[in-house]
């Protein structure tokens, strides 16, 4: 073994291991027939297929296998924490790592006396490099670009999204203690905590996908995880105009509306893409302006030069230490930003963002959670008033008015599509009801026998209310955009 990978305080005593292959197999239980259901329904006329006993066979002689694999994985694991000298393996190549690991291995197997084949010792050595720099069962699933979340519901049920659609996967943990180890892992890296006292946590992984868990006694199956998945190479517009999002008309609008600093909004419920919405509309603000970033978990990639980042700090053991969004946003507002940029609000940091929309932070943004853009409004609405904030409801709505340019409203079809279904300005006051236009909406005409959901983008054939200001910035748009097709 790499001498500089070996612990240095003498060998370590053999763990009486058994006969982990035969022993264990021996121990549980042969699988027990299928038994019939007992159901009120009439059995059907054709009876229901019946797998061949050949390929029963092979199924339990797959699952032993895997269960076997997993044994050896637990026990290995061990060996490998003895062995190998953690702290210097943050210097160590990924090549020499593997080399030892598999040298490890081989001497555990040779002791246990335990023979498998190439393809099983070859998955065995990447599971437990997995293991050891990794997040374990989790690391496939990370390293595969089609999948877009992973939820976890106790250590034996993993589902992953892929093409918008739910999926369980085979992937299982050990056990819940298996599980609960590797999520001690995820959040410690970045300072947080998760346990019996504080059950449940947000955190970001180093690619900066979100990470959510929440422990048992709370979860009650076993601990939940979700990961939301962003992509490595950050979408722009144009990929999301090649995927159907919106259209190139829509992209021309929005490029205008972010470059001539419209302070905008971006709603939609949760899955529906509003933060790689916002990504791809940031990609609009030019270099030379100053951009602030506050969010609870960073998740924002902004593709501009002059970015500061901001993300907001829970409370400690005592209770004490806790650092808010309103918090960051406030003291954001002496830092000189050209533009200020809220991951999502919702909570009593909704005033400081008004204020800065009101205050010469022109193309600010942010995202909201409603179901449409009136809705959003009357979000806004709630949230100043859950801040404790005492204004009469027309001085709320004169603030809105003033401050918020444009609602984006995107969202996630049942096919899984997701699409900005509607684009709407607002325009001011009339009385004490906020005046809006939609300019952009999204049709549905159908939905194809494959569920997959047909529709167009249109224009409602209203001239934005912003289009001078569009055209004193340099974007004299075409009337044609605003057209609508018959």
């Amino acid at each position: 073994m790499f001498s500089r990978f070996k612990k240095s305080d003498g060998p370590v005593k053999p763990t009486a291991l058994g006969q982990v292959g035969s022993g264990n197999a021996a121990a549980r239980a042969p699988a027990a027939a299928v038994k019939p259901v007992a159901t009120t329904r009439p059995l059907p006329t054709a009876a229901a297929p019946v797998r061949p006993a050949a390929e029963v066979a092979a199924m339990d002689k797959e699952k032993k296998r895997k269960e076997r694999l997993s044994d050896l994985k637990v026990e290995l694991h061990k060996r490998l924490l003895d062995n190998l000298n953690l702290a210097a393996l943050e210097h160590a190549t990924e090549a020499n790592l593997k080399v030892e690991i598999a040298t490890i291995v081989s001497e555990g197997l040779e002791e246990m006396a335990v023979s498998l084949n190439k393809e099983d010792r070859g998955i065995l050595n990447q599971e437990l490099y997995d293991e050891v720099m990794g997040l374990g069962p989790l690391e496939p699933l990370l390293k595969d670009d089609t999948v877009n979340d992973i939820l976890v519901n106790g250590p034996n049920r993993i589902f992953i999204e892929r093409g918008g659609k739910l999926v369980l996967t085979d992937i299982t943990f050990k056990d819940e203690r298996h599980l609960l180890r590797i999520i001690d892992k995820i959040v410690s890296a970045v300072g947080r905590r998760v346990d019996e006292s504080n059950p449940y946590v947000d955190a970001r992984l180093a690619d900066g996908s979100r990470f959510n868990a929440m422990v048992p006694p709370v979860a009650v199956d076993g601990s939940l995880v979700s990961i939301r998945k962003f992509k490595k190479d950050k979408l722009a517009i144009g990929d999301l105009v090649k995927f159907g999002a919106f259209t190139e008309e829509m992209a021309a609008y929005l490029q205008a509306a972010v470059s001539c600093r419209l302070n905008i909004i971006v709603s939609g419920g949760t899955g529906s893409g509003k933060t790689t919405t916002l990504n791809a509309l940031s990609s609009f603000i030019d270099n030379t302006e100053r951009v602030l970033t506050i969010e609870d978990t960073a998740e924002l990639q902004l593709q501009q030069v002059h970015v500061g980042r901001m993300e907001s700090r829970p409370a400690n053991v005592e209770g004490k230490g806790a650092v808010t969004q309103r918090d960051c946003l406030r003291n954001a507002l002496r830092m000189r930003p050209d533009r200020i940029i809220v991951g999502e609000t919702r909570g009593e940091e909704v005033i400081d963002m008004l204020q800065a929309m009101n205050t010469g932070h022109d193309g600010s943004m942010t995202t909201i959670h409603a179901n449409s853009a009136r809705d959003g409004i009357s979000r806004l609405e709630n949230m100043v008033a859950m801040a404790g904030i005492e204004m009469p409801l027309k001085a709320v709505r004169a603030q809105i008015a003033s401050a918020v340019n444009l609602i984006v409203q995107a969202s996630r079809l049942q096919d899984g599509s997701r699409r900005m279904v509607s684009v709407t300005e607002i325009t001011g006051m009339e009385g004490e009801v906020i005046s809006m236009q939609e300019v952009f909406r999204y049709e549905r005409l159908g939905v194809e026998p494959n569920g997959k959901i047909i529709g167009r983008f249109n224009a409602t054939g209203v001239r934005s209310h912003y289009s001078e200001r569009f055209r004193q910035w340099g974007y004299d748009l075409p009337a044609s955009i605003y057209e609508p097709i018959i």
